[in-house]
Formats: structure tokens, C-alpha cells, sequence
């Protein structure tokens, strides 16, 4: 898969992608909105060029409260994300190149306020996806946010991520309806965030997958 050319379909308004972005957007603001005073920490696993979160703190009233990293092996998203983050004066923004599978490169701002997982759970198998649900419960803090994305082509497992998130202590605050064709979820967590074990990898991108 060739991540950058991937990232096309964003500047095709009617594109499915586009759609879906609109949507994360939409329950980023919402999040950052509900979100207590003060510092706020964000974390984007797989975050490609930034579209999901920087799209939304270049004019957002919190952007100088957060500090943000957005982790993305393929160097040539990275650097657009970089780029992006600097045009627009983020400079809580931080873009790491580098395996978003791996916990060693969370642990130091986890537990976050908010946790973008988008583009994931459509390119890895079912196993992974639940066990990167349970990660997410030490990602998040108490009260924060996780929002993520799946496809909804059969066999739909957006009702399944949702049991597995609200089985680990998350509330569901959003689902995308089926008829849109794309999932989008955002899950509030409500339990203790557990400690994030150094050097374990939470997932492994399949090949031949729909993100």
C-alpha cells in the first residue's frame, strides 16, 4: 500500500474519505470542547498528514492548551503533517516518524485527553483490533476521549468494536449511522486508565485491507 498516494481521496470532496474526515472533525471539535481547563494532552496513532486533528486546531480556541503527538511511519506523511502543524503556528504539535503499533512511543504523555485511532481497525485482523481496544484503556484518561474509524463493508464490525470498547469501561458518545458508509466512533472512557507496558506492540497492518 502506498500511504501517501492513499491520502488523495481527501481532496475529493465527495470521496468517501472526505466524508468520513468531516465526521472525525466534527467529534474532534466536540471533544476539545468538552474538555476541562488547562493543558491538554492528544494522542494520533497512524496519523498520516495530520488531516484528522490539525484540520481542527488551526483555529480551535484550546490550540495553544494542547500538546499533541501524532505518530506515522511513512516519512513522506510525516513531513506533510510536520509542515501543516508549523504553517498554522502549532507548536504544542510534535510528529513523530515512526511504528504507531509500538506503547514505547505513548507512555510518556499517556494517559491523554483525547486519542485519535483512525485508519487502523480497517487494516488490521479482528484480534488486534480488540487488543488495541484494551490499550486504549491505558491511553485515555479517566473522563477522556477515544475516537476511531473502521469501514462498514461486510462483515460490518463497527457494532463489535463498540461491545469491546464498552465491555473495557468506555461510553459510547457517537456512532456514525450504517447508511453513511463509513464508521466513526467516539467512546468516553470511565474506568482507572492502566499502566502502558514498554516494548509491546499493539497491532500489525494486514495486507490487502480497507482503512
Amino acid at each position: 500500500m502506498d500511504w501517501h498516494r492513499w491520502h488523495a481521496d481527501y481532496d475529493r470532496p465527495d470521496s468517501r474519505l472526505a466524508l468520513r474526515l468531516h465526521a472525525v472533525r466534527a467529534q474532534v471539535r466536540a471533544a476539545l470542547d468538552d474538555s476541562p481547563s488547562g493543558p491538554l494532552k492528544v494522542l494520533s496513532l497512524c496519523a498520516g498528514q495530520g488531516h484528522d486533528l490539525l484540520g481542527v486546531l488551526a483555529d480551535h480556541p484550546r490550540r495553544d492548551d494542547v500538546r499533541a503527538r501524532l505518530v506515522e511511519l511513512d516519512a513522506r506523511n510525516a513531513a506533510i503533517a510536520g509542515a501543516t502543524a508549523r504553517a498554522a503556528g502549532l507548536t504544542g504539535v510534535e510528529v513523530l516518524t515512526a511504528d504507531a503499533s509500538i506503547t514505547d512511543h505513548y507512555r510518556d504523555l499517556a494517559p491523554a485527553d483525547l486519542v485519535l485511532v483512525c485508519g487502523v481497525f480497517g487494516n488490521i485482523t479482528e484480534e488486534d483490533i480488540e487488543r488495541t481496544v484494551d490499550h486504549c484503556a491505558g491511553l485515555v484518561r479517566k473522563g477522556g476521549t477515544v475516537i476511531w474509524t473502521r469501514h462498514r463493508d461486510a462483515p460490518d464490525r463497527v457494532p463489535l468494536i463498540c461491545e469491546w470498547f464498552e465491555e473495557r469501561g468506555f461510553e459510547r458518545r457517537w456512532l456514525s449511522d450504517p447508511g453513511v458508509g463509513y464508521g466513526v466512533g467516539a467512546h468516553r472512557f470511565h474506568g482507572e486508565p492502566r499502566p502502558l507496558v514498554a516494548g509491546t506492540r499493539m497491532f500489525t497492518f494486514v495486507e490487502d485491507a480497507d482503512a
